[in-house]
């Protein structure tokens, strides 16, 4: 059960407007919000975000809405309509952080560009997620995550040599640019108050965030004109890495470390292995990694994954099993962690969520609220603006507000 902070969120005071929806821009608010962070999410009225609507539903609401858009106040604003986008001044006029990820002209089409919104508060630091940022001659190109992963070079590094790459079946495109942006905006708001500094824009990319974790992939080809490709479960250039098949599942073995290559052959009983010099070294493993893979699995093969982890784990050889949702809600060490969190809904039913990243140990994040139904912060954010019951009755009357 997760246990709120016993101080205030490192970042209590700050106010961020969310304007986003789906997942990039909404997961970087999430992560704000998780640190003390006031979140007030702007949604359309009638529909809301449509990841309320997206994967499994329970009571009607998606079971992910609970995670992505816990510790956030939701009002119902109509963003197309002048009065709407009046009050989203108001709101951004007194805010430290918006949140956006449409794609670019949206806002000021709106009258909500950056020039416009810092004339009204000039410390404003606005995050601006999209496909492929906000210049350049693709700025105009809808992007998605997926996209955004391709043309970063990592979908052409998974799955089988000569095969389709594949997917890891998870939007990681749009959460990497959603923790690029959080970065952005905590570095923004550091300048802003160490320095004396006005606010400014952060312009993230889909493609140019999964661009950034690709490691070695464009020095290799500037250097050696080296065009990097997919190799399945293996760690190409660095050996032995790979997933190995045991009698009842798969286990990934690394055991790439001089040192742990050694104790890795002791611990499968290929000791000429582990001392022949020619396998000393990263190079020497690489040009013979079919053979070293062969041995490994040749010794795996006949055992179940708890034996095979029970060995090298003796050995001090990193290894693991490939674990399922059952296999996390099951581990002690993830409830240790508090990384499995009960969190019960506004409906009242409770369930079981993903814990806090990172931890910090004298201000840690918590869940202080869960996620809100469409527009049932829209009277308390409205009335925080100065509006009385009487105007909001009648925005609430000409649709603006819901």
């Amino acid at each position: 059960m997760n246990t709120p902070s016993p101080a205030p969120g490192a970042l209590h005071g700050v106010r961020v407007v969310e304007m986003g929806q789906l997942i990039a821009g909404p997961f970087a608010g999430k992560t704000l919000g998780e640190f003390g962070a006031d979140v007030i999410k702007i949604e359309p009225p009638g529909s809301g975000d449509p990841l309320r609507n997206w994967r499994l539903l329970k009571d009607g609401t998606s079971v992910w809405w609970q995670v992505q858009s816990r510790n956030k106040r939701s009002i119902a604003l109509d963003l197309r309509d002048a009065e709407g986008q009046e009050i989203a001044r108001r709101l951004i006029a007194q805010a430290d952080v918006l949140i956006e990820n449409f794609r670019p002209g949206t806002l000021e089409g709106w009258g909500l560009g950056y020039e416009a919104l810092s004339a009204l508060n000039p410390g404003l630091v606005m995050l601006r997620i999209s496909g492929y940022g906000q210049t350049g001659p693709y700025r105009d190109l809808p992007g998605f995550g997926a996209i955004g992963e391709a043309m970063g070079g990592l979908r052409h590094l998974t799955g089988e040599p000569g095969r389709v790459p594949v997917r890891c079946g998870i939007s990681l495109g749009d959460t990497l640019a959603a923790l690029h942006g959080c970065i952005g905006v905590l570095t923004a708001l550091y300048h802003r108050q160490a320095h004396g500094g006005r606010g400014q824009v952060i312009d993230v990319a889909l493609n140019e965030a999964v661009f950034n974790v690709m490691e070695s992939l464009l020095p290799e080809y500037s250097a050696f004109g080296a065009v990097r490709g997919p190799a399945g479960s293996a760690l190409p250039g660095i050996a032995p890495s790979n997933a190995y098949r045991c009698r009842d599942g798969v286990v990934l073995i690394a055991g790439n470390g001089d040192s742990i290559f050694k104790r890795l052959m002791q611990a499968i009983g290929r000791e000429e292995l582990g001392n022949d010099a020619g396998l000393a070294a990263n190079a020497g493993r690489v040009a013979r990694v079919a053979e070293l893979d062969a041995a490994i699995e040749a010794w795996t093969a006949p055992r179940d994954v708890a034996d095979v982890l029970a060995v090298l784990g003796e050995a001090r050889v990193p290894c693991g099993k490939v674990y399922t949702a059952q296999d996390i809600a099951e581990d002690p060490h993830y409830r240790a962690r508090d990384m499995l969190l009960a969190q019960t809904t506004r409906a009242g039913d409770t369930l079981e969520v993903p814990g806090i990243v990172p931890k910090l140990m004298s201000t840690p994040g918590s869940v202080r609220s869960s996620a809100p139904g469409l527009g049932d912060d829209t009277d308390a954010v409205l009335h925080e603006l100065g509006l009385r019951d009487g105007e909001i009755a009648a925005l609430r009357e000409r649709g603006v507000v819901a």
